[in-house]
């Protein structure tokens, strides 16, 4: 399956202008043969809000008027896309990505880790188990920015069977790393393509970095996108290669299997529950007392 990356920048609370803006370039990536085309996390919304009341008015529903648009174009173009936006349901708010194609929405998921950052102090933290979700065969697993840190995550998905992890951001000045190392190590270490999909530009001062990447399950860079250029990706994703997880380098010498060769009686203080207070914790008890 051919993909697409979309390093594109976004206007804050433009939800009808950076719709516009993406299925434009939807049916740019659908003329070069891309099956599915994925943007980056709040490309639908913008991310840099300073207040809970700042986005609620651009939050949609699952489905909604934004999903049902794409779903429009990409049954004309028989193809399939994943983008970021604000998700309102049952009165809370959530950091959501979408699947939508031909047959209308695919599957969703809600940011599971959330920094204390843009409308990542305001939302809701995700509430759902991970899950996969089909498309011409290939098994696609969904993460959001922040969540790439977490090595268990990514884990996760590849446990139950995931050939491909789509993870929208918004990485801004200090996630080089992230965007430099974290696709390419989730992709080695579970034997699966990971593909980043970064947005460029600015909001309220903070700039993007770009930087989006498509890896290999063996860990490699397949294509990679610049710092601050919008640019499109395009890499072919084989899912009988993520799915071969034992490595032979040498015949009965040298052979691996990162799957195969865990040790998880030994992992259990990785998934015990903890007291630490995160930032968002704590900056939230201080401007109650305020």
């Amino acid at each position: 399956m051919k993909i697409a990356a979309a390093q594109i920048d976004i206007q804050l609370h433009e939800p009808a202008l950076n719709r516009d803006r993406m299925l434009q370039v939807l049916r740019e990536v659908a003329s070069r043969g891309a099956r599915l085309c994925i943007f980056p996390e709040c490309a639908l919304t913008g991310y840099c809000y300073e207040a809970a009341d700042e986005f609620r008015d651009v939050a949609e529903t699952i489905p909604g008027p934004s999903t049902e648009a794409f779903t429009k174009v990409c049954r004309e173009l028989d193809c399939y896309a994943i983008f970021g936006m604000l998700e309102e349901a049952a009165g809370e708010i959530y950091n959501a990505a979408v699947i939508v194609g031909p047959e209308g929405v695919v599957g969703s998921y809600r940011k599971l880790h959330l920094p204390y950052l843009g409308v990542d102090r305001f939302v809701s933290f995700g509430n759902r188990d991970f899950e996969l979700f089909e498309i011409d065969g290939v098994r696609i697993g969904l993460q959001i920015c922040y969540d790439i840190g977490f090595p268990e995550a990514t884990r996760s998905l590849a446990l139950m069977g995931a050939d491909l992890v789509v993870l929208p951001t918004n990485w801004p000045p200090g996630a080089e790393s992230m965007a430099e190392h974290s696709i390419n190590t989730r992709a080695m270490e579970n034997n699966i393509y990971v593909a980043g999909v970064n947005r460029v530009g600015t909001e309220r001062g903070f700039r993007f970095i770009g930087h989006s990447s498509i890896c290999s399950p063996s860990g490699a860079t397949m294509t990679v996108a610049g710092p601050s250029d919008e640019e499109i990706l395009f890499a072919d994703i084989d899912p009988e290669v993520a799915r071969n997880k034992r490595i032979v380098r040498v015949a009965r010498k040298h052979m691996i299997d990162r799957i195969a060769d865990r040790r998880p009686e030994l992992y259990g203080r990785v998934t015990a529950p903890h007291e630490l207070t995160t930032p968002r914790q704590e900056w939230s008890a201080r401007t109650d007392e305020k």
